[in-house]
């Protein structure tokens, strides 16, 4: 009994390839089909393609991310009909082919945002930082969100025109394309890769959002749900949403997966256990009073897969992404391993958790390789090598098999 160890993959254009996955360790991969636009169905066909592809190198295919939830749906238009019918198809294909859980998301827009992609740390490794004042400028004054100034204090306004003052003509165009595009388009954000009119597309995109509010959102959310869950009962697969990343409102957006009572909502929504978690500890561990290790417990049956790295949160609401084994992941592990246990003795066939580690800093010969934003080859090695080496010490010390 252990965890499924993975890594994602984002195909054939992702500068990591199967066969170097396969070197690190991983028995699974996490993917999707990124060459398919959002909203439309997933075939069988296309589905089998790459699941053929990932088994040549000896892996498996262990978890969709993301089969997208298109803004239409989230956004609870006419059109999500149509829209909700195609995600229902391919979730039944998806389970014909023998794939048992999606994650997704439910975030408006944007998917995360962070507003370094190159922090420096004390040991020469580069992680991902939010600085909460330098994206209220980028929203303030580079996006120029109309209305902005209402969602921020006095002093923030001030201080965040002090930081864009500050900021020359290459910074501010470097924070708005990381922000919009560099973190997005390699998991089929809204605005694509080489886009130049990414600003003014953008603040249409969240202006159709105007009048959803978070019991609205709730509201929609509920509506797909109770929509898709019964077919992935039928299908045997098994839907996980994703936290919000970060796990706060942002750019006048609500959110809706952050903290303990929203998945206390969730489970109410559709009691279904088919209506399942992708337990990020980086995305909830950004909200200083989420208990992370209290919110698996109360969860923990709905857990069907783990995105396992740390963050750091300052004194002044700011984070970055620390080493794997930061804070409180031993007692987060011991928790994940007892509930496999609980499984097993349970008799439930999904006893063994998926689990990638998400995201990673860069290092050694990262610096010599391209990678997506989050996803570089030997940083995520290190820290699936890490988390590894806990379960199986955590185990050991439990005298579990």
């Amino acid at each position: 009994m252990e965890l499924i160890k993975t890594l994602r993959w984002f195909g054939d254009k992702d500068p990591i390839t199967l066969k170097e996955i396969a070197q690190t360790g991983a028995t699974g991969v996490v993917t999707a089909l990124h060459h398919i636009p959002n909203g439309e169905i997933w075939t069988v066909e296309e589905i089998l393609k790459t699941k053929s592809k990932i088994e040549s190198h000896g892996l498996t295919w262990e978890v969709v991310e993301s089969l997208p939830v298109h803004e239409e749906i989230k956004k609870g238009t006419p059109v999500r009909e149509k829209l909700i019918a195609n995600y229902k198809q391919s979730i039944k294909n998806l389970g014909t082919c023998g794939i048992r859980t999606i994650c997704y998301n439910f975030m408006p827009v944007l998917d995360w945002a962070r507003t370094n992609l190159h922090f420096t740390l004390e040991n020469g490794a580069e992680a991902m930082y939010f600085d909460k004042n330098l994206f209220a400028a980028f929203d303030l004054f580079i996006l120029k969100r109309p209305n902005a100034e209402n969602d921020y204090s006095e002093s923030q306004i001030k201080e965040a025109e002090l930081i864009f003052k500050d900021l020359s003509t290459e910074e501010k165009d470097i924070l708005g394309y990381n922000i919009i595009v560099k973190t997005q388009s390699f998991i089929d954000g809204a605005v694509k890769e080489g886009e130049k009119n990414y600003l003014n597309i953008f603040n249409e995109l969240l202006a159709a959002y105007q009048g959803i509010d978070k019991h609205k959102l709730r509201e929609n959310f509920s509506y797909f749900l109770n929509e898709v869950i019964p077919v992935a009962e039928k299908s045997g697969v098994n839907l996980a949403v994703h936290p919000d990343d970060p796990p706060f409102p942002l750019l006048g957006l609500p959110r809706i997966v952050s903290a303990a009572e929203d998945f206390e909502w969730l489970s109410h929504a559709c009691p279904s256990l088919n209506n399942g978690i992708t337990f990020c500890t980086g995305s909830l561990g950004a909200k200083l009073d989420n208990d992370l290790v209290s919110i698996f417990k109360k969860n923990s049956d709905r857990v069907h897969f783990l995105h396992l790295r740390m963050t750091r949160v300052l004194e002044n609401g700011n984070f970055f992404e620390t080493s794997h084994l930061d804070g409180t992941i031993e007692s987060i592990m011991e928790a994940i391993i007892e509930e496999q246990i609980k499984r097993k003795k349970n008799k439930r066939l999904d006893y063994n958790i998926p689990m990638r580690p998400d995201h990673g800093h860069r290092i050694l010969d990262d610096f010599k390789r391209e990678s997506n934003p989050g996803y570089p080859l030997i940083g995520r090695l290190k820290g699936l090598s890490e988390l590894s080496g806990l379960e199986c010490g955590i185990k050991w010390m439990k005298r579990i098999n």
